[in-house]
């Protein structure tokens, strides 16, 4: 192989890299464009054919030299890139309901595709930079965005599953009750579940249920006067980053919660490290400081072994995706 893309097919934007063999990247920063599932599967694909294209002239790398591609998606989809029959928030219209995308952009592209469910990539990604090439390591990622996304990776590859539903951490129940200011809440996910970390720790739980929870306690409070609560949960974090009590509650809650979480993977996995990423954590590094010593202040004390358990940023985030869908393609096509 002489290079590979890696597409992060999102539903706002798609992401691009180039990679060479070695898994040397030669765009350093974004190479992005809109996305446009919401005009449905033929007009996505001209756009990821088109976006390949530019990214190929950013990297200053011909076309015919990229022998494949990584795709990645937000699931629910099957491990192959199939779709669910329910459709996604980030593929709506009928036209998307058990869509084969993987095969799709294959045969508009005519390269082989490798898929990944886009918290896998970013796993994955995270994993390399943190590990590189060294001994067979462990790592849990979580990334915290519209929802609550991950993976799970152990001696460099992706955790799937059967079903391609491994990895799916934002759904596994957590004892939020526990966490002090979350009395009288009731987060539920848009899974249908109740107290899933997804329900508590994400942008959609500060627009559904956290904004709202501490607001009526604080009706005095700046964002308690705007009448649209999406607008007012997109400057929490904002606000939280300029030391704002209310605000600093509302991550203070997410990052119990995600201690809460890592504490059952600790015992179920016993990794090697953490990795922490999204928009939560695309911050200052005082916030990012406060916002990790949190988690740790939620994690129940662990055997003396466990005690130095590191827990990372996610390094370049916004490219992660991508990246990640790059290295799953080396691996898979090698």
């Amino acid at each position: 192989m002489a290079y590979v893309a890696g597409i992060d097919l999102g539903g706002t934007a798609i992401n691009y890299t180039i990679a060479d063999q070695t898994g040397r990247f030669l765009i350093g920063g974004l190479c992005e464009l809109p996305s446009r599932t919401s005009d449905g599967p033929e007009v996505c694909l001209d756009q990821i054919a088109e976006g390949l294209a530019r990214a190929a002239t950013l990297a200053g790398v011909p076309m015919e030299q990229i022998s494949a591609i990584g795709l990645d998606t937000p699931g629910p989809s099957t491990p192959d890139g199939v779709l669910s029959a329910r459709g996604s928030t980030n593929f709506p219209g009928r036209e998307w309901q058990r869509f084969d995308v993987r095969s799709a952009v294959a045969t508009r592209l005519g390269r082989p595709v490798a898929y990944i469910n886009d918290g896998n990539a970013a796993a994955l990604w995270g994993h390399q930079v943190v590990f590189g090439g060294t001994r067979p390591r462990s790592s849990i990622t979580t990334v915290i965005g519209t929802g609550l996304g991950g993976g799970i990776v152990i001696d460099g590859r992706v955790i799937s599953g059967a079903r391609g539903f491994g990895g799916e951490l934002g759904h596994v129940l957590v004892p939020y009750e526990r966490i002090e200011g979350t009395e009288g809440l009731r987060p539920r996910c848009n899974c249908g579940r109740e107290g899933d970390l997804e329900s508590v720790c994400s942008l959609t739980a500060i627009r559904q249920s956290l904004l709202p929870h501490f607001i009526a306690q604080h009706p005095e409070h700046d964002l308690a006067r705007l009448n649209n609560i999406q607008e007012a949960a997109l400057l929490v974090r904002g606000y939280a980053q300029a030391g704002d009590a209310m605000c600093r509650d509302i991550f203070r809650v997410q990052a119990r919660a995600l201690g809460l979480f890592f504490d059952q993977m600790i015992n179920v996995f016993d990794p090697d490290a953490l990795i922490v990423g999204g928009g939560a954590v695309e911050a200052s590094p005082d916030f990012q400081e406060w916002f990790l010593g949190e988690v740790r202040a939620a994690m129940p004390l662990q055997r003396s072994e466990q005690a130095t358990l590191p827990i990372h940023i996610m390094p370049n985030g916004d490219c992660a995706g991508a990246r990640g869908a790059a290295l799953e393609a080396l691996r898979v096509f090698r």
